[in-house]
């Protein structure tokens, strides 16, 4: 049997089943796994242990007795520190919230719980998935599993690098302007944005109202396919959701690419902006993949990456100034340099200068659609560059400004990070599918066959070269 801490949910849920894995089993064998190695990641900010322990247990019985079983029964899976668990801690990695305990689980949460998986914990954000990596907050950064002195990405920071450490086979995180899609490509994950209203955000600190998505990171395509198929669904209580039917995202993970039109973003990487040579190479790479497997593929153009990027930047900074308004006055101490820094330009924004953000989106969201009326998907680059050092914080803020993922938060259109191979210096390297609004199936259906022909899920960190704090 594959190691449990790789065993993919899909595969853990069936031999769980068939009573050929045992949740207690399974779960504390995880639980072993974070107490070894999360010291050098910080991931966690809160671990379940008892708890889980107690869940696994129940799962275990259940299995016993012949009950009916979800798709993930006795499966663990982890949440953002924003997602609220019933009874657990809320803290958005933030002061602000350090003594939150949630009151209800949000649906995702209890989605995840209904189909039979045993949350581990909470995880590590950027400050309010904004801020971050930040050294001035009462918990340290998360670290990348495939080099601790590396960043993980953000904001699902620890999302990201407990699945890429074998930790949980499943987390959530949220993606506003690219915060499931970064840690996804610099952790070597599918994470998937899925379209504006999918999944609702109830028990969820918010953001930005309407730039925030919840989204699955996994380390295979068939898992996040599952995962996406569990939380979605329409919520009465959100006001962005969306009450467009739920498929079945796996149905199509074998159909294959032969003649699926596939339209190439390059000038995101190329003109726009100039990504790193190996970066580039790698996307290169894989649109030869995707022709080699039937796809027609041809060059696209849309708008300048700049023009994305600046009316993302006034919507979700006003929105979020208008979050934190009481906040930002009374207890301006009490956050992190980085996420005041981040927050503080949103105030100079005018009511009329978020209007006109706001048709502005509208226009660029209808442009970017008529692509589909020809295509079945467009691939772009994800990050223009591997994972930066996390100490390093202009190498920081360079990373975060250079990047293509706010176009698809501005149109709402679904966006899947999909591993695309790794450095020189063994770090991951990424592309992004995005397809129609409400077609996250055809994301799926072409990162399987990507991901059947290239292998690169099935590669891991080893934590014992990768995560160890090295001591005098």
């Amino acid at each position: 049997m594959t190691d449990l801490y790789w065993l993919e949910a899909r595969e853990a849920a069936r031999l769980i089943v068939d009573k050929n894995l045992s949740p207690v089993e399974y779960v504390t064998a995880l639980l072993d796994r974070i107490e070894a190695y999360d010291g050098g990641l910080n991931a966690f900010l809160t671990l379940r242990r008892e708890a889980a322990l107690a869940d696994a247990k129940e799962a275990e019985v259940s299995v016993m007795r012949g009950e009916e079983l979800g798709p993930l029964h006795g499966v663990p899976f982890a949440l953002k520190d924003i997602i609220d668990a019933d009874g657990w801690p809320t803290t958005a990695h933030s002061r602000l919230l350090a003594n939150n305990v949630a009151a209800a689980d949000a649906p995702v949460t209890a989605k995840l719980r209904a189909a039979g998986g045993i949350l581990l914990g909470k995880l590590s954000t950027h400050e309010f998935a904004l801020g971050g990596p930040s050294f001035d907050l009462p918990w340290p950064p998360a670290r990348n599993a495939w080099g601790r002195d590396y960043s993980p990405g953000g904001s699902s920071s620890g999302s990201g690098a407990a699945v890429a450490a074998g930790f949980v086979p499943i987390a959530l995180g949220s993606d506003t302007g690219g915060s499931v899609r970064n840690p996804a490509s610099l952790n070597g994950l599918l994470g998937m944005k899925p379209t504006y209203g999918r999944v609702s955000r109830r028990g969820v600190v918010p953001l930005s109202f309407t730039l925030d998505h919840v989204g699955p990171l996994t380390r295979t395509t068939a898992d996040n396919a599952l995962v996406l198929g569990i939380i979605s669904g329409y919520d009465v209580w959100d006001p962005g959701s969306s009450d467009e039917t739920v498929p079945d995202f796996s149905s199509t993970l074998d159909a294959g690419l032969e003649h699926l039109k596939v339209g190439v973003i390059r000038h995101f990487h190329e003109r726009d902006m100039i990504a790193d040579s190996e970066m580039s190479e790698a996307f290169e790479a894989a649109v030869s993949v995707l022709e080699s497997l039937g796809a027609e593929v041809r060059q696209i153009e849309t708008r300048p990456l700049a023009q994305y990027a600046s009316c993302n930047r006034v919507i979700l900074l006003s929105e979020a100034c208008a979050i934190h308004e009481k906040w930002l006055v009374d207890r301006t101490d009490d956050y992190g340099e980085l996420l005041l820094n981040r927050l503080l330009p949103g105030t100079v924004f005018s009511g009329v200068d978020y209007v006109q953000a706001t048709r502005t989106r509208a226009r660029y969201a209808a442009e970017f659609n008529q692509f589909f009326e020809d295509l079945d998907a467009v691939i772009a680059i994800n990050n223009m560059e591997p994972a930066f050092l996390i100490e390093d914080f202009e190498a920081g803020e360079k990373h975060y400004s250079r990047q293509a993922r706010t176009p698809f938060n501005v149109t709402g259109n679904p966006a899947l990070a999909i591993p695309t191979g790794f450095s020189k210096a063994g770090l991951p390297l990424s592309m992004q599918v995005v397809t129609s609004q409400f077609d996250e199936a055809m994301g799926y259906r072409i990162a399987a066959a990507y991901e059947a022909e290239t292998g690169w899920t099935s590669k891991h960190p080893d934590l014992d070269e990768t995560a160890r704090v090295e001591t005098d």
